[in-house]
């Protein structure tokens, strides 16, 4: 990086912070894990140069000759890894919302009725939460969970049975427990809608086969490249040959302009990526590191969300200790550089902004090498913090809050019980290369 040290030394000295931060912390932030080198190389390199509207073969604008086998081969790729043959992928949509809110512009009319999983019990803004273009443009309506706090598939049939909806989604944000996307496709088909499964969160997982596929019945898959599947920041549509041409309009020329092909190379060496042994291994081992996190924090005398997990996530239940405590507990751990984000939980009593829940993750850690005793260490480190910090008062005004977070913001970087761990996780964290920095 010599030449953006020497043209923009400030912006060089802000990326050389960000990399001290990753170094030394713990990212549990589910959402997030490691580019390689080579797909840092692939996403900065000369493509980002080019434009090439519309599609291979069928391109706008001249010189696209390399750009054509960039995108053929990221979509070869795809089909191949996640066992897709026989469907239609689009490597074009610039992230995850962009690629759902396409699906929806390409395949129904505004106003048309779908079905997802409340965005309290896990679901995603563009699942058709009333803040988001989705919930603005399209009905939707909402399943739940059982008192299991697991998807109920009976409401999700006989909801649909009421309320007709052209799709039926699944997928989620911050759901912990195997979905059956199978069971879905059936209840779409029993009500003549189509299915469509978001698989941002899990995609790696599904291409290493620790968590199932809704690969060859789910009519459209949504899916980032990033998360699980460690690429660049991007988007796939998988579809069936069928709703190809509504699909491919529906992102462009509906949404979108020019594709970000230096993203899609990306992309394309991540998938290359995920057909070496070492990334089933990642991937495998990655679950098995959030089931040993959860259990250490369900023996320290946490509440997990539905008991546990079976992917990648969890999402502690903050409520015995009151409720919107979500936000100490996450920068109290941020002060401790153990990165989470604050969620809500099932039945949440609190307003979004202040939940009453923590959602965690392993896929980062995982990329790093780190195993199940450093779980273990992880999730006794992060019990103590949300014992100590949980407990915090909150106020009932709007503006009491605000104020109250921001001075406990500060307070906390300067608690001793804070920087007493916070030197445990730096050591901790010191031991583990980070991949695409240090290898």
């Amino acid at each position: 990086m010599l030449n953006l040290q020497k043209e923009d030394p400030q912006i060089f000295e802000i990326i050389e912070k960000e990399k001290k931060r990753q170094r030394e912390g713990l990212e549990l932030i589910p959402s997030e894990s490691y580019a390689s080198a080579a797909v840092l190389e692939a996403t900065g390199s000369v493509l980002n140069n080019k434009y090439a509207e519309n599609y291979p073969g069928k391109r706008y604008y001249g010189g696209c000759v390399n750009v054509d086998l960039v995108e053929t081969l990221c979509q070869e790729r795809a089909k191949k890894v996640y066992g897709a043959e026989d469907y239609h992928v689009n490597v074009q949509p610039y992230s995850g919302s962009p690629a759902n809110l396409e699906v929806y512009f390409g395949l129904l009319e505004f106003g048309d009725t779908i079905m997802s999983l409340r965005l309290d019990n896990g679901g995603h803004l563009t699942h058709g939460n009333p803040s988001n273009l989705s919930g603005k443009a399209y009905k939707f309506a909402h399943y739940g969970l059982k008192p299991d706090e697991t998807i109920d598939y009976d409401q999700m049939l006989q909801l649909a049975k009421e309320c007709k909806p052209k799709i039926i989604l699944s997928g989620f944000t911050a759901y912990p427990r195997i979905i059956d996307f199978k069971k879905v496709n059936d209840i779409a088909k029993e009500v003549g809608a189509l299915s469509m499964a978001d698989i941002s969160h899990i995609s790696g997982l599904v291409i290493a086969g620790a968590h199932p596929s809704p690969f060859p019945f789910t009519d459209i898959v949504t899916t980032t490249t990033h998360k699980t599947l460690r690429g660049p920041r991007g988007a796939m549509i998988f579809c069936k040959e069928e709703l190809k041409d509504k699909i491919d309009k529906g992102v462009f020329p509906g949404m979108q302009g020019g594709p970000h092909e230096h993203a899609i190379a990306g992309i394309a060496v991540a998938l290359h990526e995920a057909t070496k042994p070492e990334f089933k291994e990642y991937a495998e081992q990655t679950v098995k590191n959030s089931k040993v996190l959860a259990k250490t924090l369900m023996d320290e005398g946490l509440k997990l969300m539905s008991g546990g997990t079976d992917n990648h996530l969890m999402v502690i239940n903050l409520v015995d200790f009151g409720k919107g405590k979500g936000v100490f507990v996450e920068k109290a751990l941020e002060a401790a550089d153990i990165n989470v984000n604050k969620s809500t939980i099932p039945n949440e009593p609190s307003v979004p902004y202040y939940p009453s829940g923590i959602r965690l993750g392993t896929p980062a850690v995982t990329s790093r090498g780190m195993k199940e005793k450093e779980m273990e260490t992880a999730g006794k480190l992060i019990a103590k913090i949300v014992k100590e910090f949980a407990p915090t008062e909150m106020p009932e005004t709007k503006e009491e809050k605000n104020t109250k977070v921001k001075e406990f913001k500060e307070k906390i970087k300067e608690s001793q019980f804070v920087l007493e761990i916070k030197k445990e996780v730096n050591n901790l964290a010191g031991k583990f290369p980070v991949p695409g920095i240090d290898s």
